[in-house]
Protein backbone atom coordinates (compact mmCIF):
# COMPACT_ATOMS: atom_id res chain seq x y z
CA UNK A 1 0.00 0.00 0.00
CA UNK A 2 1.54 3.27 -0.96
CA UNK A 3 1.62 6.14 1.39
CA UNK A 4 2.20 10.17 1.66
CA UNK A 5 6.55 9.63 2.20
CA UNK A 6 6.46 7.51 -1.34
CA UNK A 7 5.18 10.40 -3.02
CA UNK A 8 6.76 13.27 -1.33
CA UNK A 9 10.21 11.62 -1.42
CA UNK A 10 10.84 11.09 -4.74
CA UNK A 11 9.58 13.94 -6.21
CA UNK A 12 11.89 15.62 -3.64
CA UNK A 13 14.89 14.28 -4.52
CA UNK A 14 14.34 14.77 -8.31
CA UNK A 15 13.93 18.51 -7.33
CA UNK A 16 17.40 18.35 -5.22
CA UNK A 17 18.73 16.60 -8.61
CA UNK A 18 17.46 19.35 -11.14
CA UNK A 19 18.69 22.05 -8.27
CA UNK A 20 21.88 20.30 -8.58
CA UNK A 21 22.43 20.69 -12.04
CA UNK A 22 20.79 24.13 -12.32
CA UNK A 23 23.56 25.37 -10.53
CA UNK A 24 26.05 23.46 -12.12
CA UNK A 25 28.64 26.23 -13.92
CA UNK A 26 27.07 28.93 -11.29
CA UNK A 27 29.76 31.11 -9.95
CA UNK A 28 30.67 33.35 -7.40
CA UNK A 29 30.77 35.85 -9.73
CA UNK A 30 27.42 35.55 -11.33
CA UNK A 31 25.25 33.94 -8.87
CA UNK A 32 23.85 37.25 -7.45
CA UNK A 33 23.72 39.40 -10.37
CA UNK A 34 20.77 40.08 -12.89
CA UNK A 35 20.77 39.22 -16.47
CA UNK A 36 21.67 41.52 -18.96
CA UNK A 37 21.09 39.72 -22.37
CA UNK A 38 21.69 42.69 -24.91
CA UNK A 39 22.65 45.11 -22.46
CA UNK A 40 18.90 44.82 -21.02
CA UNK A 41 18.58 44.53 -17.12
CA UNK A 42 16.33 41.36 -16.26
CA UNK A 43 14.95 41.94 -12.86
CA UNK A 44 14.12 38.44 -12.44
CA UNK A 45 14.97 35.89 -9.02
CA UNK A 46 18.61 34.95 -9.32
CA UNK A 47 20.82 31.72 -7.54
CA UNK A 48 21.41 33.70 -4.78
CA UNK A 49 18.25 34.45 -3.75
CA UNK A 50 16.25 31.36 -4.76
CA UNK A 51 18.68 29.59 -3.10
CA UNK A 52 18.04 31.82 0.10
CA UNK A 53 14.78 32.03 0.16
CA UNK A 54 14.03 28.23 -0.23
CA UNK A 55 16.43 27.60 2.54
CA UNK A 56 13.57 29.36 4.57
CA UNK A 57 10.96 26.28 4.37
CA UNK A 58 12.47 23.15 5.50
CA UNK A 59 12.74 23.98 9.26
CA UNK A 60 8.52 24.34 8.82
CA UNK A 61 8.48 20.68 7.86
CA UNK A 62 10.38 19.69 10.72
CA UNK A 63 8.22 22.46 13.09
CA UNK A 64 4.99 20.16 11.52
CA UNK A 65 6.83 16.90 13.00
CA UNK A 66 7.70 18.39 15.81
CA UNK A 67 11.12 18.08 15.43
CA UNK A 68 14.14 20.32 16.41
CA UNK A 69 15.31 22.98 13.29
CA UNK A 70 19.03 20.71 13.58
CA UNK A 71 20.54 21.01 9.84
CA UNK A 72 17.26 23.25 8.97
CA UNK A 73 18.04 26.09 10.96
CA UNK A 74 19.32 29.12 8.88
CA UNK A 75 21.03 32.20 9.45
CA UNK A 76 18.67 35.06 11.56
CA UNK A 77 19.59 37.34 8.43
CA UNK A 78 17.76 34.97 6.32
CA UNK A 79 14.56 36.16 7.09
CA UNK A 80 15.08 39.73 6.22
CA UNK A 81 16.94 38.84 2.89
CA UNK A 82 15.09 36.05 1.62
CA UNK A 83 11.15 36.28 3.20
CA UNK A 84 8.14 35.86 0.86
CA UNK A 85 8.03 39.46 -0.29
CA UNK A 86 11.25 40.32 0.24
CA UNK A 87 12.38 42.23 -3.55
CA UNK A 88 15.51 40.28 -5.13
CA UNK A 89 18.50 42.88 -5.47
CA UNK A 90 21.72 42.80 -7.94
CA UNK A 91 24.15 42.27 -5.72
CA UNK A 92 26.78 44.28 -7.95
CA UNK A 93 29.63 44.57 -5.26
CA UNK A 94 29.13 41.33 -3.82
CA UNK A 95 28.31 42.50 -0.66
CA UNK A 96 24.25 41.82 -0.30
CA UNK A 97 23.82 37.63 0.07
CA UNK A 98 26.03 35.56 1.63
CA UNK A 99 28.61 33.32 -0.81
CA UNK A 100 27.71 31.41 -3.21
CA UNK A 101 28.89 28.17 -0.95
CA UNK A 102 27.11 29.29 2.10
CA UNK A 103 24.06 29.20 0.37
CA UNK A 104 24.24 25.98 -1.82
CA UNK A 105 25.49 24.55 1.12
CA UNK A 106 22.61 25.75 3.47
CA UNK A 107 20.21 24.51 0.64
CA UNK A 108 21.28 21.23 0.06
CA UNK A 109 21.24 20.50 4.24
CA UNK A 110 18.22 21.88 4.96
CA UNK A 111 16.41 19.86 2.13
CA UNK A 112 18.39 16.84 3.19
CA UNK A 113 17.41 16.53 6.76
CA UNK A 114 13.91 17.71 5.86
CA UNK A 115 13.37 14.71 3.49
CA UNK A 116 14.68 12.43 5.79
CA UNK A 117 12.70 13.59 8.36
CA UNK A 118 9.83 12.67 5.85
CA UNK A 119 11.23 9.41 5.04
CA UNK A 120 11.12 8.56 8.70
CA UNK A 121 8.06 10.13 10.04
CA UNK A 122 4.83 8.90 10.76
CA UNK A 123 2.46 8.54 8.73
CA UNK A 124 -0.33 10.10 10.79
CA UNK A 125 1.33 13.52 10.52
CA UNK A 126 0.38 14.08 7.65
CA UNK A 127 -3.45 14.19 8.10
CA UNK A 128 -3.32 16.52 10.73
CA UNK A 129 -4.06 19.86 10.26
CA UNK A 130 -1.54 22.75 8.76
CA UNK A 131 -0.21 24.52 12.03
CA UNK A 132 0.56 27.86 10.30
CA UNK A 133 -2.63 29.86 9.65
CA UNK A 134 -1.31 32.01 6.74
CA UNK A 135 -1.11 28.99 4.81
CA UNK A 136 -3.91 27.04 5.95
CA UNK A 137 -6.30 27.98 3.14
CA UNK A 138 -3.75 26.80 0.55
CA UNK A 139 -2.43 23.72 2.20
CA UNK A 140 -4.57 22.24 5.10
CA UNK A 141 -2.92 19.64 6.23
CA UNK A 142 0.66 19.21 7.06
CA UNK A 143 1.11 16.56 4.27
CA UNK A 144 -0.28 19.07 1.74
CA UNK A 145 2.19 22.08 3.13
CA UNK A 146 5.08 19.39 3.25
CA UNK A 147 4.64 18.39 -0.49
CA UNK A 148 4.58 21.81 -1.28
CA UNK A 149 7.79 22.54 1.05
CA UNK A 150 9.48 19.64 -0.69
CA UNK A 151 8.58 19.30 -4.55
CA UNK A 152 6.18 21.90 -5.70
CA UNK A 153 8.00 25.29 -4.22
CA UNK A 154 11.72 24.16 -5.42
CA UNK A 155 10.47 23.08 -9.15
CA UNK A 156 9.21 26.86 -8.82
CA UNK A 157 12.15 28.20 -8.29
CA UNK A 158 14.50 26.27 -10.20
CA UNK A 159 12.16 27.58 -13.49
CA UNK A 160 13.85 31.00 -11.99
CA UNK A 161 17.55 29.63 -11.94
CA UNK A 162 17.08 27.65 -15.92
CA UNK A 163 15.44 31.39 -17.01
CA UNK A 164 18.15 33.39 -15.82
CA UNK A 165 20.74 30.56 -17.22
CA UNK A 166 19.38 30.95 -20.21
CA UNK A 167 19.29 34.75 -20.13
CA UNK A 168 23.25 34.94 -19.04
CA UNK A 169 24.37 32.76 -21.63
CA UNK A 170 24.87 29.44 -20.02
CA UNK A 171 23.34 25.99 -21.61
CA UNK A 172 20.19 24.49 -20.16
CA UNK A 173 21.12 22.53 -17.45
CA UNK A 174 18.80 19.40 -18.72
Amino acid sequence: MSNIRSVIVPSANLALMYMERLLNGVTQENYARFARPGGVVVHSNHPAFVLGHLALYPQRVMMHFGLPAGATAVPATYEGLFKDGVECRDDVEGKIYPSFEELRTTFFNAYRAAIAAVESGSEEVYAKENPLESSRKLFPTIGSATDFYLTSHVFLHAGQISAWRRAIGMPPAM
